[in-house]
């Protein structure tokens, strides 16, 4: 996908020799491409990334959800005042 997006670009840039707008539909093209393909590309390839998505496998999950656990427990223990006014609020 990505080999025909590059393809497209360079010949809108060529085009643009003729009429400058093709090098404006290029910038898209590449603007695009690199907002929205490579995201879509890299999450499904495994790497789970910062996007929110779900994590690539439960070994992923276990080890946020543990380092998780672990900052909660270190929260609580070093501000017993802050938790227990969060517990409250709940």
């Amino acid at each position: 996908m990505g080999t025909i997006l590059i393809a497209g670009t360079v010949v809108l840039v060529l085009l643009g020799f003729g009429n400058h707008v093709w090098w404006l539909a290029a910038a898209g093209v590449l603007f695009l491409y690199l907002q929205y393909g490579r995201d879509a590309s890299s999450s499904t390839s495994g790497g789970g990334g910062s996007s929110g998505s779900a994590p690539a496998t439960y070994q992923a999950y276990r080890k946020r959800r543990d380092q998780q656990a672990k900052w909660e427990r270190r929260y609580r223990r070093e501000r017993p005042l802050q938790a227990r006014r969060q517990d409250r609020a709940k």
